[in-house]
């Protein structure tokens, strides 16, 4: 299993090299329970081969870092630059999402020694601490550690999905023994409401789209206590959620019947009952784990069939920002939701699940995106879409806090995300 990366805030030249070798090291320990054939694939539009995560993220330290700060850098190869570019209009052309399993070659091979390449100019470059712009290569080295460890997610979601596709259900790691327990009764924690301030205010990394702090008026509130259990979202199924269309917003309801939606992703009903694809292979549904791979539509129709309603991100924000920022993550190992606790107060706020939120993914006021190309890193993709908070049990430790905002469109199901829900006080 991969070791648990150190997060990539740093406050040393050090700890950042540190910091870089962990991150990366992390990353290519995720591939380890991989097979050469599996690299390759790539099983919807917005799933990835795990072999360009790999060459995009060197291909972001190459593009950002090392052709602009390290005299004399050569590029491994000079069509890399168009290859494993995302989307970043501003630094050249890009080969065509949908199309990146085409990339036969280069060879995965190619792709490592690509790394290595990185890594050891990188190397070179985090030691010139009298660089004159080392204070802009560290806060550049920052945000690509950030945005690896966005990708070793993407990796093991991506994965997923492939996994999921074949019919012979592969392992990619197996189950680690966890203890069976009920989930602790659904209860109801109140926030007073008030002028409030969100948003990230200085103090370690944090996205663009994370700023500006600003204040909000809130009414009060009610979140509760931990996430939907599969258990509670079988009844929403067993009650006819998903043919009751009053539930559901008119879009929502047009995917439900045309892409045939009759549970989260990756369910299958057996005469033995609900199973479910993890990365550990099918297993039964835990009725007592949160439920995942549930899209905005489904967690909003599902709200609404318990009279409730999903809470607003100043409100999860607000809820979130006194607890401490643990909880089940990647460095686990097992990359699976786990059912919450006994416990007072908030729990599984951060990781197990991304909590779907009911607002829009939007600049806050006052929002300047970063100064040149990294300007379309976040800022270009605020439209139509909507914000999750709190990470998953793909998410590297170290990597959330309370004001980071993910978004995704509302009928993405292959994300690890779930529910939690609301209420007016």
């Amino acid at each position: 299993m991969p070791p648990a990366p150190q997060s990539a805030k740093s406050s040393s030249p050090t700890s950042l090299t540190q910091a870089f070798r962990s991150v990366r090291t992390c990353t290519e320990r995720l591939c380890d329970p991989l097979e050469p054939d599996d690299f390759n694939l790539q099983t919807m539009p917005d799933v990835s081969p795990v072999k360009w995560h790999i060459a995009h993220v060197s291909w972001f330290f190459e593009t950002f870092i090392l052709t602009p700060y390290s005299g004399g850098y050569r590029p491994f190869h000079p069509r890399f630059q168009h290859l494993f570019n995302s989307y970043y209009e501003t630094v050249g052309t890009f080969h065509p999402r949908p199309q990146r399993a085409f990339l036969n070659r280069p060879t995965t091979a190619d792709i490592f020694e690509y790394r290595a390449h990185v890594d050891a100019a990188m190397a070179g470059l985090l030691a010139d601490v009298d660089h004159p712009e080392f204070a802009r290569i560290a806060f550049l080295t920052e945000v690509g550690l950030n945005h690896e460890q966005q990708h070793q997610e993407l990796m093991l979601t991506d994965i997923k999905h492939v996994f999921a596709t074949n019919p012979l259900h592969p392992v990619y790691t197996e189950a680690r023994p966890v203890q069976t327990q009920a989930a602790p009764p659904l209860d109801w924690r109140e926030f007073d409401g008030g002028l409030v301030e969100i948003g990230h205010s200085g103090g370690g990394f944090a996205y663009d789209n994370e700023g500006p702090a600003h204040k909000v008026h809130l009414e009060s509130y009610r979140l509760a206590t931990r996430p939907v259990t599969n258990g509670e979202y079988l009844e929403f199924i067993a009650d006819g959620g998903y043919d009751q269309v009053e539930l559901w917003l008119s879009e929502a309801w047009r995917i439900v019947n045309e892409q045939g939606w009759r549970a989260p992703l990756y369910w299958h009903e057996t005469q033995d009952g609900w199973v479910h694809m993890t990365l550990s292979g099918l297993r039964p549904v835990d009725p007592a784990a949160p439920v995942c791979h549930v899209s905005f539509y489904e967690a909003q129709a599902y709200a609404t069939w318990a009279g409730k309603r999903l809470p607003g991100e100043a409100e999860w924000e607000v809820a979130a920002r006194d607890e401490n920022v643990d909880g089940h993550f990647m460095d686990s190992g097992d990359f699976h939701p786990r059912p919450a606790m006994e416990g007072e107060g908030l729990q599984q706020v951060y990781g197990d699940v991304w909590e779907w939120t009911q607002s829009a993914y939007a600049p806050y006021p006052g929002f300047k995106p970063l100064d040149g190309s990294l300007g379309e890193y976040n800022a270009k993709f605020m439209c139509s879409q909507f914000v999750l908070r709190g990470g998953s049990c793909v998410t590297p430790s170290g990597h959330v806090r309370s004001t980071y905002r993910n978004f995704f469109y509302p009928p993405d199901r292959w994300q690890f995300s779930g529910i939690r829900l609301a209420e007016d006080a």
